[in-house]
């Protein structure tokens, strides 16, 4: 028997696959036996912003990586993990970060109060309202949450696009796309931040990353092979 604040939960999902069943018949069967999402959703853990139901999409049709604030740190495993799961094995189309407004992250971002751990996860958070601080001189605390939570979600893009997982996609010609979109929680609509990066030339040269032997092709003298190790004596 299932924990007694655990049965509506049981109940609730036996009625949505009964509904789904009922409606395509083969839809589970089809879903257990592949995983074909076109898109990568990085979300907010907030409870208010579930990725499949915002976007209209079944079970299958996203990936979906979430943390507090939707933040890509470049040492954060687990989501360079999933990244790297969807780029190069579900071969996704676009990687869609995804903020919104109202995020508790961002605005506890905003004050000095100690929260705890979770004081070091929204440093992160911190230093994207540092590098763009004169954007906020006159906003009051609600403006000011917002814009940060825009900012937020076009420095997470950036951080994604200078992964060299999607850099790899991009040099072998795979088509990817990497988004920027916010969500509102009033209205449950979702904008688009006009942030859509599509290959290595649309990144700063200092965050595109080669090997030695691309490196030696990109030079003016166009040679094509390393130099060679020298003979042991």
């Amino acid at each position: 028997m299932p924990h007694r604040s655990l049965e509506a939960i049981f109940a609730n999902n036996r009625r949505w696959a009964d509904a789904l069943k009922a409606e395509q018949p083969d839809f589970f069967k089809t879903l257990a036996e592949q995983q074909a999402p076109d898109y990568l959703w990085i979300g907010c853990a907030d409870s208010r912003v579930p990725a499949n139901e915002i976007m209209g999409l079944l079970p299958g049709e996203v990936f979906v990586h979430r943390n507090v604030a939707n933040v890509v740190v470049h040492t954060d495993f687990n989501c360079l993990s999933v990244i790297q799961y969807a780029v190069d094995v579900l071969k996704v189309r676009h990687i869609i970060v995804t903020g919104h407004y109202g995020c508790g992250g961002v605005s506890a971002a905003l004050e000095n109060r100690t929260m705890g751990l979770i004081d070091n996860w929204l440093r992160n958070i911190k230093d994207v309202y540092t590098h763009h601080q004169h954007l906020f001189d006159h906003l009051d605390s609600h403006e000011a949450c917002d814009l940060l939570c825009e900012l937020n979600v076009c420095e997470q893009v950036d951080h994604v696009c200078h992964t060299t997982i999607v850099q790899d996609a991009w040099k072998r010609g795979q088509p990817l796309t990497v988004h920027g979109l916010v969500y509102s929680l009033e209205d449950g609509v979702l904008h688009d931040l006009s942030v859509n990066v599509s290959a290595m030339e649309e990144i700063p040269t200092i965050y595109r990353m080669y090997n030695d032997q691309e490196i030696f092709d990109r030079l003016p003298s166009r040679r094509r092979r390393l130099p060679q190790d020298p003979e042991p004596s």
